[in-house]
C-alpha cells in the first residue's frame, strides 16, 4: 500500500478556532461541528459543492459519503434543475408586497400527494415547522400534555421533557442534556415513550389521558414499525382525542414518494416535512385536515420569511424531479450496497461491525470493546486522506453514482485494513493526529 499524503486542512482549522471565539458553539448546527468527526482535522468549511462532491477552503475536493448536508441533498448538491428554477425566480423578486403563487401550487401539490389533507402552512426550517404543528394541535385540543417519541428540534416545548427528568431525552435527543433557559412552568407537559413500545403509550393514556392533547412520532427511523404500532398509535389518538402528528422532516421522501407513513396506511391529523422536500433549500410544510389546520386561525403563527419565493419554488422542483427519476427506490438501493460494502471489507480484513439503521440512514459500529469511537475517528481520518468526506453513516443521494461506490469501497477496503493493524498493535490512538471524535453534546467555547 502505497504512503498516503496528508491533506491540508489548515485554512479550515484555522477559521473554525477563529469561528469559535464569536459563535457559540462555532456554528449553527451540532450535527456539523468540526469536533464530531475530526478534531483538528476537519475542512469544516467548503467553497463549492456539486452532486456528491465538496470543494473546502484550502483547495481539496472530496466525495462526501457522510451525511450529504445532514440528509437535505438527496438529488445531490447544486442540482442544476433545482439551482436553475431558483435562479428564475431570484430574478423575477424573491420578496414583494404581494404572495408568491408558487406557495398555492405547492400545497395542492402535498395535498394531491397526501390525500389524507386538506391544508398546508409553511415554515423555513424542520424546528419552527414542529413548534407550529405543536402550537396548531394544542390550539385545536386545547390540552397542553404531549406524548412524544424520537428527536423533534430545539424548541421550548420539546426540551421541556427534561425539566421532569434530565433522562427523558436521552436515546431521543442527547443523553443528559440540561434544559437551561426552558421555562421551568412547561415541567410535566411534556412524556416519552420509545418506539415500538405501544405498552409505553398506553401507560401515559392511564395515567395522563384526559390531560393529554398531542401524540407526536417518527413514523420510522433507524428501524420500521412492528405489528402495527402505527395503527395501535391511531387508535390511542383517536380513542383520547389526541391530535396525532407524524415528524416526517427527516425520514420524509426517503423511503418513497410522500411521507413514509403512506407506506403504512395510517393516517396522521397532521405531517411535518423540511430537509429533502427542497434539496438544500430552506423550506418546511406543516399538512393536516382542514378541521386541525384550520387552529392556525386562533392563535398567532407569521413570519415575513414564510412568505419569501425560494423555498416553495425549490421545493417544486426538487418533488418533480424526484418523482420522475424514482429517486427514493435508488436511495434505497444505494444504502444496501453501502451496507454491503461495510460488512463485507469488515469481513475480509477481520474486523467486527454491526450494521443498523434505514438504507437511506445506513450506519456501522465497531464491535470492538471501548475502541469504538477511536476507530470510528480513524476511519474518519484516513478515509479524508483519501478524498472522502466520511463518517460511519451514510445517508444517500442520488448524486452517489456505482463509480462513486466503487472508489469508496476501494478506499474502505484500504482503511479497515489500518483499523485492524491499529487494534491489533495497540495503536488506534497513537495513529490519531489529534483527540478523539466528540460522541454528544459539548461546550466549544
Amino acid at each position: 500500500m502505497k504512503k498516503q499524503k496528508i491533506v491540508s486542512t489548515k485554512k479550515g482549522q484555522a477559521l473554525w478556532e477563529k469561528a469559535k471565539q464569536i459563535i457559540p458553539g462555532g456554528n449553527q448546527l451540532l450535527s456539523k461541528r468540526s469536533e464530531m468527526f475530526l478534531p483538528n482535522g476537519w475542512p469544516s468549511y467548503y467553497t463549492k459543492a456539486k452532486g456528491a462532491e465538496v470543494w473546502d477552503l484550502d483547495g481539496n475536493k472530496f466525495i462526501d459519503m457522510s451525511i450529504m448536508g445532514v440528509g437535505s441533498s438527496l438529488l445531490g448538491y447544486a442540482d442544476s434543475d433545482v439551482n436553475k428554477a431558483v435562479k428564475k425566480a431570484i430574478d423575477n423578486g424573491v420578496v414583494s408586497t404581494l404572495n408568491a403563487p408558487e406557495e398555492v401550487e405547492l400545497a395542492e401539490m402535498l395535498c394531491k400527494i397526501h390525500p389524507w389533507a386538506k391544508m398546508v402552512r409553511y415554515a423555513r426550517s424542520g424546528g419552527e415547522a414542529m413548534a407550529i404543528a405543536i402550537r396548531i394541535a394544542r390550539a385545536f385540543t386545547g390540552k397542553d400534555k404531549v406524548a412524544f417519541c424520537g428527536y423533534h428540534g430545539w424548541a421550548d416545548w420539546y426540551l421541556s421533557a427534561n425539566l421532569s427528568d434530565d433522562k427523558n431525552l436521552d436515546g431521543h435527543l442527547l443523553p443528559g442534556l440540561e434544559p437551561r433557559g426552558v421555562p421551568r412552568g412547561l415541567k410535566g407537559t411534556l412524556l416519552p415513550f420509545h418506539f415500538n413500545h405501544i405498552e409505553e403509550l398506553e401507560d401515559i393514556v392511564a395515567n395522563h389521558g384526559k390531560e393529554l392533547g398531542v401524540i407526536v412520532l417518527e413514523p420510522m427511523k433507524n428501524a420500521e414499525p412492528k405489528d402495527d404500532f402505527l395503527k395501535k398509535v391511531r387508535a390511542i389518538a383517536d380513542k383520547t382525542g389526541a391530535v396525532l402528528i407524524f415528524d416526517e422532516v427527516s425520514i420524509g421522501w426517503k423511503m418513497n414518494f410522500g411521507g413514509s407513513h403512506l407506506l403504512y396506511g395510517v393516517n396522521p391529523d397532521i405531517a411535518v416535512f423540511a430537509k429533502a422536500i427542497s434539496n438544500g433549500f430552506a423550506m418546511a410544510a406543516i399538512i393536516g385536515t382542514r378541521e386541525v389546520m384550520q387552529s392556525a386561525q386562533v392563535t398567532f403563527i407569521s413570519s415575513t420569511n414564510w412568505t419569501e419565493r425560494l423555498g416553495p419554488v425549490a421545493a417544486l422542483a426538487t418533488l418533480k424531479k424526484m418523482k420522475r427519476l424514482n429517486v427514493a427506490k435508488k436511495l434505497q438501493i444505494i444504502g444496501n450496497k453501502v451496507k454491503k460494502i461495510w460488512s463485507d471489507k469488515a469481513k475480509k480484513n477481520g474486523l467486527s461491525i454491526t450494521t443498523g439503521g434505514l438504507p437511506p440512514f445506513s450506519n456501522f459500529t465497531f464491535a470492538h470493546g471501548d475502541k469504538h469511537q477511536a476507530l470510528k475517528t480513524l476511519f474518519i481520518q484516513e478515509m479524508l486522506q483519501r478524498g472522502f468526506l466520511a463518517s460511519n453513516m451514510v445517508f444517500a443521494s442520488y448524486a452517489h453514482t456505482d463509480a462513486i461506490l466503487k472508489k469508496y469501497e476501494k478506499a474502505v477496503d484500504e482503511v479497515f485494513k489500518i483499523l485492524k493493524e491499529a487494534l491489533d498493535t495497540n495503536t488506534v490512538e497513537k495513529r490519531l493526529r489529534g483527540p478523539v471524535a466528540h460522541t454528544g453534546f459539548a461546550r466549544l467555547n
